[in-house]
């Protein structure tokens, strides 16, 4: 059952947050995804984002099999959508095959479907959770190398996914680059979300004074992994300004680049940073 949570604020620009549960039955998320992007942009949202690994969730060999080129078959599906419904719209992520490599990557589109940034994952989750759960994203995946940004008529975006929450170091650098709003498409674990999703979402706002769009899984995959949900939207002070329920769900709010300017303005953290101590983060 589809679900529409809505938090509505005084601002300038109304961006929505998919939260999606992703199956091994690529046309069912693909078909759940077009629904839950055709729901946001009837609620009015201008910037549309989706989770990570929305398309596809299965073993090594199924993603292997289902993983495409960039542009590629979901790829041109949603750069379709984003047309027809004049939306911006992140693709989450999806699994990328290039040259014989694997990427975790995001796909930022524009109104008219165009491509306008790609964001390979640099940090791969590779871990053995309290629960005894192990995860090896780097058996498969190459991590990419290149911090992304894009500068829009909406605004300027940056780029992240998942695990990349845990490196402020990416982040930094993003608000160096007078990123805005950054996205953060994940597929966060039960374990580890329960107690650092949101601290990790609300502090990498807090500390860089951006607007933080985080999509995220939710329920149990194919394999038998849990994700926390919680997708959440958080402004430049790192206020949640729309939090998911516990079901796939589309959350909303509304931006205002005017607040984060006076926050910049009236808290100047950011020009306060020692670059004779930290000139590493350019």
């Amino acid at each position: 059952m589809v679900g529409v949570e809505m938090n509505v604020g005084g601002a300038m620009l109304k961006v929505a947050a998919v939260q999606m549960s992703s199956s091994s039955n690529k046309e069912n998320c693909l078909k759940k995804a077009e629904r839950f992007v055709f729901l946001a942009s009837e609620g009015g949202a201008e910037v549309i984002a989706l989770p990570e690994m929305f398309n596809f969730s299965g073993t090594i060999k199924e993603k292997k099999e289902n993983s495409e080129s960039v542009p590629g078959p979901t790829i041109n599906r949603l750069k379709e959508l984003a047309k027809r419904f004049r939306i911006h719209l992140l693709c989450g992520s999806i699994l990328e095959e290039d040259k014989g490599l694997f990427y975790n990557t995001s796909i930022f589109l524009n109104h008219q479907g165009e491509i306008i940034a790609k964001y390979r994952k640099m940090h791969l989750f590779d871990v053995t959770l309290p629960d005894g759960s192990s995860w090896r994203e780097s058996e498969l995946i190459t991590a990419g190398n290149e911090v992304v940004k894009v500068a829009t008529s909406k605004a300027i975006f940056g780029f992240s996914i998942c695990y990349d929450l845990r490196f402020p170091e990416l982040y930094r650098k993003l608000a160096r680059k007078k990123v805005q709003i950054v996205f953060v498409p994940s597929a966060f674990t039960l374990e580890t979300g329960k107690d650092h999703w949101e601290t990790l979402v609300r502090a990498r706002s807090i500390e860089n004074q951006f607007y933080v769009i985080a999509p995220n899984q939710i329920g149990r995959d194919s394999q038998g992994r849990s994700y926390w949900g919680k997708s959440m939207i958080v402004d430049a002070w790192g206020t949640v300004l729309a939090k998911a329920p516990e079901k796939e769900s589309v959350i909303f709010a509304e931006i205002d680049l005017s607040l984060q300017e006076k926050i910049r303005k009236n808290l100047p953290s950011l020009s306060h940073m020692r670059k004779d101590l930290f000139g590493f983060i350019k």
